[in-house]
């Protein structure tokens, strides 16, 4: 039997130590257990990469403490605009959604997507239409309603800025969610979802649902789940780089993501983190950011759950 493992990230960014409530870090370390725990219990059984990311993501994005699914911010417009995605790397099948509104859980219609479509990316109306035929319930508005985002987003209304969730505010609730898993049969995948940047505006999307960018996952190299400044994610086709160095310069999988993370994003002017696992079920989880919210479990019993450096 192979070494499974799990790891899985809810934003990483601006997370000064002193500005968090104790209380506050109790709720996130609950939800990122909860998370880890789906997800590890499932490769336990002896399920696959595939299940495992996508519950453990299903769980944060059901929680309203992370920028997905329901804790998602809103856009200029005052709605909520949801990117997700998912990749299998036993055979580099993908699923990708973008600018979709009203779905509980994005990362499900990922995965239809790979599964019960022809295509890799269905974004905005045609998505909605594709899970309006798969039966996906639209949820009204009110589901994704958080008072802190909403005051978040009232800040800077009206005006052209924008707002990464880790950006600025020392105490904002933060972005992107991930999970990379490795199950029994060495096969791994990665999953990813987000809802973007607050007061963001003319459709834009972040590396998340990019495959190559923000999630990428192939049994050759590496999962790898991707959280910080999407723009700079998405120039660097940062998840795929990783990859690369792997594949062509045989860099491990802890080397080759902290020179990702740790150099060449930051030439670019780029922040945040990623989680990596590989087909051994090893395990990395850089960040150049002061935190990073993130967790792991793997079948020799080591287990994580942090926060900060």
């Amino acid at each position: 039997m192979n070494n499974f493992s799990i790891a899985i990230h809810g934003g990483a960014g601006t997370l000064v130590k002193g500005m968090m409530t104790a209380k506050l870090e109790a709720r996130y370390k609950h939800d990122l257990k909860a998370a880890l725990d789906e997800g590890y219990t499932i490769l336990e059984d002896g399920g696959t990469a595939i299940e495992a990311v996508e519950i453990a993501v299903k769980v944060l994005e059901d929680s309203s403490l992370f920028n997905a699914g329901k804790g998602s911010v809103f856009t200029a417009t005052e709605s909520h605009e949801m990117d997700a995605s998912i990749m299998d790397g036993k055979t580099l099948n993908a699923g990708a959604v973008s600018l979709i509104t009203g779905i509980k859980n994005p990362v499900s219609l990922s995965r239809d997507i790979m599964e019960k479509s022809e295509h890799v990316f269905l974004a905005g109306e045609g998505a909605m239409q594709f899970a309006k035929e798969l039966g996906y319930k639209i949820e009204d508005a009110s589901y994704f309603y958080d008072e802190f985002r909403h005051n978040q987003w009232l800040e800077i209304k009206g005006t052209d800025s924008f707002q990464l969730d880790h950006a600025t505010k020392k105490d904002s609730k933060f972005g992107t969610v991930g999970a990379v898993a490795c199950d029994q049969e060495g096969n791994i995948a990665a999953a990813t979802s987000t809802g973007g940047m607050t007061n963001k505006k003319w459709g834009r999307v972040g590396d998340s649902p990019m495959i190559g960018a923000g999630n990428y996952a192939n049994n050759k190299t590496c999962a790898i789940s991707c959280t910080g400044s999407g723009e700079f994610f998405i120039r660097g086709v940062v998840a795929y780089d990783v990859a690369c160095l792997m594949e062509h310069k045989n860099m491990s999988l802890q080397a080759a993501s902290d020179e990702v993370i740790n150099n060449r994003i930051l030439e670019i002017g780029g922040d945040g983190g990623l989680i990596a696992v590989d087909a051994k079920g090893n395990i990395a989880m850089p960040f150049n950011t002061e935190g990073m919210y993130r967790a792991s479990k793997t079948s020799k019993g080591e287990a994580v759950i942090a926060i900060y450096k």
